[in-house]
């Protein structure tokens, strides 16, 4: 039976510069990713919020005539969304509650790609992915929910 030596030669050439990079990328700080995920997907939610009640007629108009959601009344359905998205997106931001905050948001994901808009997978699949890491991983240490104690100390 032969045994083969390792060695613990540095590589070289183009494999040696493949994961030199890829040790440096995956330097990025996590916490960075969790803020810019929260800012990121919160502005999206934020802003079609503050839309809906800029304009609460329309609105109301758009969940009867366009969005159809079943089983609520337009009216509430609208209130639901206006409240889960401004309501929820603030949150977000601040980093408070964020692991609960993502699931109203996920269901409406759930619902819009649903019964609404079925074809927009690609933008609901972005934002639901954004949203389960954030459920997943936390809000990370620059958060409320770390000042505050409400998650756990990191594992490694």
């Amino acid at each position: 039976m032969t045994t083969r030596a390792m060695t613990t030669m540095p590589m070289s050439g183009v494999r040696g510069t493949i994961a030199r990079a890829l040790d440096m990328l995956g330097r990025f700080p996590l916490p960075l990713l969790q803020l810019m995920f929260r800012l990121a997907v919160a502005s999206v939610f934020l802003k079609a919020g503050l839309i809906k009640i800029g304009s609460w007629e329309t609105t109301v108009q758009l969940f009867a005539d366009e969005y159809k959601v079943p089983v609520l009344s337009p009216d509430l359905a609208a209130t639901m969304a206006a409240t889960f998205e401004i309501g929820c997106a603030t949150l977000l931001i601040l980093g408070l509650g964020t692991r609960l905050a993502t699931l109203p948001l996920l269901g409406m994901i759930v619902v819009i790609q649903t019964f609404v808009y079925p074809n927009a997978y690609a933008e609901h699949l972005t934002w639901a992915s954004i949203l389960l890491f954030l459920l997943t991983r936390g809000a990370g240490p620059w958060s409320l929910d770390k000042a505050l104690g409400l998650e756990p100390e990191a594992q490694h």
